[in-house]
């Protein structure tokens, strides 16, 4: 049977990190109380090593000392070098033990965290779209359009909440309509890999590289048109405000592209819990989301349109939904069949 700390909480304090490719964020639990201290971000590019930031940004500034660490990572976790997808850190359980003075450290998934945070977020912490708010006590799936396309799984069960990351963001996606026909050619050469592989996966649409692709794909598609924005925020922003015609349907299809790919995870998982919609982009896009698209493209799954008509869809506003799932794990870790054979360190 695989490790769980089911039954084993961390020592107290515990110091938690969401660590993206841009930004690392921190805060540490004190105690059972769930007392918690926070930290200014810390801008990657500012250390060295991920051990170097730790020392400066939080440890000489915290007033308890950490006896423990959980950070959540973007990609797998294996062995005891684990380097960032995004950035040029390596992360060294044994050294940050050896060096840094923690008896215990865990390395979890970045969707992982945001999975736990789907299991535990309040209502005011996420934005329904479509008519359902109410999120049933079920299996949930979740989503992050940001600079990639994360994805994870979060299984209910035995009274308890499974997390289960993967990478759903590498998932195959194809032309449905007449317009994504004539945009789908324009897409294939975008990036060396696609000639490669021969196929659009959905982190090639559903991230901030993936809406300016979309976009371009129309203005190749609409008489080769010289792109008027370089940047996915101008683009949103452009598109959110009527501005641009072309922005405003690349945005539209994005919304659409989500909504499709939303309802294939939700299926597969059969999450009745809902899916919820994490990451950078996404509140800062509510108002397309919100404009329908997205929950025609989640139901337009025949034979089972009743079946995810049903199924709640929300956007996340927590500001820091990551560290919001480590903490709700490091302080009820039998709330959670989690997994830690490989991942933690003592």
């Amino acid at each position: 049977m695989a490790q769980t700390l089911r039954d084993q909480q961390l020592p107290f304090p515990i110091l938690i990190g969401d660590i993206g490719g841009t930004n690392a964020r921190f805060s540490i639990i004190v105690d059972e109380s769930g007392e918690t201290v926070s930290f200014p971000n810390v801008v990657n590019k500012d250390f060295a090593t991920i051990d170097e930031a730790i020392r400066v940004s939080v440890l000489q500034a915290a007033s308890h000392k950490p006896r423990s660490l959980i950070l959540a990572l973007a990609g797998p976790i294996k062995g005891d070098e684990v380097p960032l997808t995004n950035f040029p850190w390596i992360v060294r359980p044994k050294v940050l033990m050896a060096e840094l003075g923690f008896a215990e450290v865990l390395l979890l998934n970045d969707f992982e965290a945001q999975a736990l945070a789907a299991a535990t977020l309040e209502p005011s912490d996420r934005h329904p779209l479509g008519s359902l708010s109410e999120a049933p006590l079920g299996s949930r799936v979740v989503l992050g359009p940001g600079t990639g396309l994360g994805v994870a799984g979060l299984v209910r069960a035995r009274d308890m909440w499974f997390p289960v990351p993967g990478e759903g963001g590498h998932v195959d996606v194809g032309p449905r309509t007449a317009r994504d026909h004539q945009i789908w050619p324009h897409l294939t050469p975008v990036r060396d890999t696609h000639a490669k592989l021969g196929r659009i996966s959905a982190e090639e649409l559903l991230s901030g590289r993936g809406l300016m692709n979309i976009y371009r794909a129309l203005c190749k598609a609409e008489g080769n048109r010289t792109p008027a924005y370089d940047d996915p925020a101008e683009v949103s922003t452009s598109g959110i405000a009527g501005a641009d015609a072309l922005a405003g349907e690349a945005l539209s299809l994005f919304a659409t592209y989500l909504g499709r790919v939303a309802g294939d995870l939700a299926l597969i998982f059969m999450a009745k819990g809902g899916v919820f919609l994490a990451g950078g982009i996404s509140p800062k896009i509510l108002p397309a989301l919100q404009s329908g698209e997205f929950r025609e493209a989640f139901e337009d799954k025949a034979p089972h349109q009743a079946v995810l008509h049903g199924i709640p869809t929300f956007v996340v506003t927590h500001p820091q939904a990551a560290l919001h799932g480590l903490a709700a794990y490091a302080l009820a870790p039998s709330d959670f069949g989690l997994a830690t054979e490989g991942r933690h360190w003592r």
